[in-house]
């Protein structure tokens, strides 16, 4: 069987979970990350033991991705953990504001990145590139966002810039998208 937006259910000899922060399994149909064993998953880093350490709790391998599991066993990726925005301690995930601001006309390429906030611990900002010959202002894509996400996850800070940094194949790199105002 295939399920639009599943990675699909897990490969055989292959035991996932999925937890919170603590190492608890989360509940069919919420978001926790998922960890893995089985003989095919690694052991650890290659002469990293402080890697490993960190990687690993017990015989499981954190993976870093969060998901969600439904009652048939198929599992959806939601993010990546350590791309998780916290907005006044509620969970705010990068990509589903991605997939939303997207669908404006004008854009060509977002990444949605924390801004520290003093207020709200981190507040979503979105790094935009525009279609060629399109443009949008920062009122706008937050008034696009507003219809179509919760109040917490609308981005406070809109930029504009000519391109997104990417790697080698194409993958928007986030972590090289330079601070606000510098």
């Amino acid at each position: 069987m295939i399920k639009p937006g599943s990675i699909g259910p897990a490969l055989e000899g292959v035991e996932v979970r999925l937890v919170d922060d603590r190492g608890n399994d989360v509940p069919t149909g919420e978001v926790g990350e998922i960890v893995v064993r089985g003989s095919n998953v690694m052991k650890g880093y290659w002469e990293n033991e402080k890697a490993t350490r960190e990687a690993f709790f017990g015989e499981w391998f954190r993976t870093g991705d969060l998901a969600r599991v439904d009652e048939d066993g198929y599992y959806y990726i939601v993010d990546r953990k350590k791309d998780l925005i916290i907005v006044n301690g509620l969970n705010v995930y990068p990509r589903h504001v991605e997939e939303v601001i997207y669908q404006h006309p004008a854009v060509a390429e977002v990444a949605v990145v924390p801004e520290k906030d003093d207020l709200h611990g981190e507040v979503p900002r979105a790094v935009i590139a525009l279609k060629e010959g399109a443009s949008a202002t920062e009122r706008e894509i937050i008034a696009f966002c507003r219809k179509r996400l919760g109040r917490f996850q609308v981005p406070r800070i809109v930029e504009f810039v000519p391109a997104l940094p990417k790697n080698a194949t194409g993958k928007i790199l986030k972590r090289a998208i330079p601070p606000r105002g510098k």
